[in-house]
Order: structure tokens, then sequence, then C-alpha cells
């Protein structure tokens, strides 16, 4: 069970994510478009799940490896941001939610 300040900062990073993959999206994304679904957030603050929906989802693989190589310049740009607000910018780690994709699957096994 999270903490509240652990959602705060959750939202506040999903926020602030949000707001830079829309600007930028073309620089990290590579054409698809990204989408931060949730943004758990570890006890102590350092680190922080990044859970990303990526429309068309045959580009996953190679947003995530962009994602990858970014992830210093991310972390910077997210400290430039938030940085007055939190004491530690916490290291990112991405990864893909799939939930849409099993919906999908779940609703064409039903039909």
């Amino acid at each position: 069970m999270d903490s509240i300040r652990q959602n705060k900062v959750g939202r506040l990073i999903q926020r602030e994510l949000s707001e830079m993959f829309r600007l930028e999206g073309k620089a990290y994304a590579g054409g698809a478009m990204l989408t931060v679904t949730v943004v758990r957030v570890s006890p102590d603050l350092s680190y922080a799940r990044v859970y990303l929906s990526i429309f068309p989802s045959s580009l996953t693989e190679q947003v995530l490896g962009s994602l990858a190589e970014h992830n210093k310049s991310i972390r910077f740009l997210l400290g430039k941001k938030i940085g007055k607000q939190v004491r530690i910018i916490p290291e990112l780690r991405f990864f893909v939610d799939d939930s849409l994709d099993y919906i999908q699957k779940i609703d064409e096994l039903l039909k």
C-alpha cells in the first residue's frame, strides 16, 4: 500500500512526464503516441516505475529502447521542472502498460 506522499509524487511525475512527452514526443517516441498511465514510486522516493501505453503497439520495443537511451536527459529535464517540489529526483524505469491490449483480447474472445 502506497503512502500519501508516494501517491502525490507519483501524480506529479506523471503530469510532468505526460506534458514532456506531448511537447517533445518525436525525440523520444519516434512517431508513436505515448501515454503515461501510472507512476509507482518506491517508499524512499528514489525509484519510479513509469507505465506507458504506446500506440501503435508494434513500435513498443523501439520506443522502450529510445527511452532507455534518453533516460538521463529525461530525468534531468524532469529535475528542472519538479526540483523545487521534491528533494530527490527518482531514477526512472519505463515499462509497458498492456492493459488495453488485454482488454481488447478479452473482448475478441467474448465475441
